[in-house]
């Protein structure tokens, strides 16, 4: 189990501040959802938590500043998956699935038994395990995006980070990859997610961050967080929040204005 704090992080890329003055603690076992609109800092919070951006202020893992753990112990334990990321190679799914274990292993080893059982549980959990043998840059938008989740989940690290994991996805593999990012979560893991669906974040998350113009302006429980006040001031819609046996809807009605 891994906790992340972060206490007053910015990031500025060409002058701009993208993101200003972030402050959280994440905590094991929950599933973090950040979000917000387009340009709101989600994306680069997230790089920075990994430290893939300079960033101002500080983030630490277990109370160990980032900036002095080596590259491959932030690999062990954050596993990171991008957003919109392209394949190049012509390698097996069950290859490209493999690549997950490279932070465990030493320069010019080779997968074990112990990184080979990691991989097939990977595949089973993205439920890919019939892709193994396909080459996987022809694989469909949908299929590409879930097994680049299982390379993520091969890792088996302590905490998941995740850049808009339901990009690409029908509606039925949605609800799947959600499902196994709230059971990493309920299986300890710390899991952050940037994410665009606000019903699927609300279903599904335990806690909010909604982002905009690189702050975080409510830090909460979904239903704390996704009110009709904040839904019309920081994405300038008016919506139809429902609901139903316990699980809440919300859709778009319109441009307030």
């Amino acid at each position: 189990m891994v906790t992340i704090a972060l206490d007053h992080v910015g990031v500025v890329l060409g002058r701009r501040p993208v993101v200003r003055d972030v402050r959280a603690v994440l905590a094991p076992g929950t599933l973090v959802g950040i979000i917000g609109p387009n340009g709101a800092g989600k994306s680069t919070l997230l790089r920075a938590i990994l430290g893939l951006v300079p960033a101002a202020g500080n983030v630490r893992i277990d109370d160990v500043p980032l900036a002095s753990m080596a590259r491959g112990a932030v690999a062990r334990t954050l596993a990171y998956l991008p957003q919109g990321q392209t394949l190049h190679w012509p390698l097996t799914v069950e290859r490209l699935v493999a690549l997950g274990r490279l932070p465990h292993l030493a320069p010019m080893s080779r997968v074990g038994e112990a990184d080979a059982a990691a991989v097939a549980r990977a595949l089973e959990r993205a439920g890919v395990s019939d892709l193994r043998d396909r080459i996987a840059t022809e694989l469909s938008g949908g299929e590409r995006a879930r097994v680049l989740l299982a390379r993520a989940l091969a890792v088996e690290a302590p905490a998941l980070l995740a850049d808009e994991p339901l990009a690409s996805l029908d509606p039925g593999h949605q609800i799947d990859v959600m499902e196994l990012l709230r059971a990493e979560a309920n299986g300890g893991a710390l899991v952050v997610t940037v994410l665009h669906d606000l019903t699927m974040a609300a279903r599904y998350c335990d806690r909010l961050l909604l982002m905009d113009a690189g702050a975080i302006v409510a830090d909460g429980a979904p239903l704390d967080v996704l009110t009709p006040e904040r839904l019309r001031a920081v994405y300038g819609i008016t919506a139809a929040i429902e609901r139903h046996g316990g699980t809440t809807t919300i859709v778009p009605v319109a441009r307030a204005y």
